[in-house]
């Protein structure tokens, strides 16, 4: 067994299952159940919010050490999903190494959801949450047609390079000044459901839930960081709200909204 493939393709296991928000838990027990596969005497494997440490070696021998960098995260169960039976399959003896490398490669550059597909599922979130808190018809087409822009919003600051921050912010404020437009449209509508549906997509919600079972399991670093996280994206749909009603009463003279 080629050992540096192994630690490879476990890291890269690891590393896919941090950015689509797998527990830490769950990366460190899958990275340790395919590094057990080469039968050494060492393997550790420690991982946290923002990176990998990986060992492999034996006592008496040469030890093969890896460290990684995870910058980006986003919440997608199905790759977590997907990478677990990799590794079951690989543990199992189903896979070769080089057959589970392959395969995670391929999870990692898959595109699942296509842009349009996500533009409808941001619409019909910003749709049926509406429904949710007791929107009428128009405040339903309101929040469609919100969620809409969100959706392109999001797609073009994204395609920008904007940090996570600035792109919450400013599809927090899209939100806010597209539902305050509407009610200057039609003054029967309820800006306020409008905007609280429309900015549901935005709310980490997963992140917190990931936050409070790592802390469960007494990864209280990891934790926390991912509190931090959804604390700040949390103020930043807030700063962005805020912003696009105080931009609208300002053009409006100062007049209530």
């Amino acid at each position: 067994m080629n050992d540096k493939m192994l630690v490879e393709t476990a890291v890269l296991a690891g590393e896919i299952m941090l950015t689509s928000g797998a527990e830490i838990y769950r990366v460190e027990d899958t990275i340790r159940r395919m590094l057990e596969m080469a039968e050494m005497d060492k393997v550790e494997a420690i991982v946290f919010s923002t990176g990998i440490f990986v060992s492999l070696g034996r006592l008496d021998g040469e030890t093969i050490t890896v460290v990684k960098r995870v910058k980006a995260r986003s919440s997608n169960l199905n790759r977590v999903y997907l990478v677990n039976d990799v590794s079951r399959s690989y543990c199992s003896g189903q896979l070769t190494v080089e057959e589970a490398y392959a395969k995670l490669k391929e999870i990692q550059n898959k595109l699942q959801y296509r842009d349009w597909m996500k533009i409808l599922g941001t619409i019909g979130v910003a749709a049926f949450f509406a429904l949710l808190l007791g929107a009428g018809p128009v405040e339903w087409l309101a929040a469609a047609a919100t969620g809409a822009i969100l959706a392109l919003v999001s797609r073009k600051l994204e395609k920008a390079g904007l940090n996570n921050f600035c792109v919450n912010v400013g599809c927090a404020f899209s939100v806010a000044v597209t539902a305050l437009i509407l009610e200057m449209v039609i003054p029967e509508m309820n800006a306020d459901t409008v905007i609280t549906s429309a900015i549901m997509p935005l709310v980490p919600g997963v992140i917190f839930t990931t936050a409070i079972r790592d802390m469960l399991n007494g990864d209280y670093l990891s934790g926390s960081a991912r509190i931090m996280e959804a604390v700040v994206i949390a103020l930043a749909v807030a700063a962005g709200v805020g912003a696009g009603m105080a931009g609208i009463q300002w053009f409006l003279g100062g007049g209530r909204i």
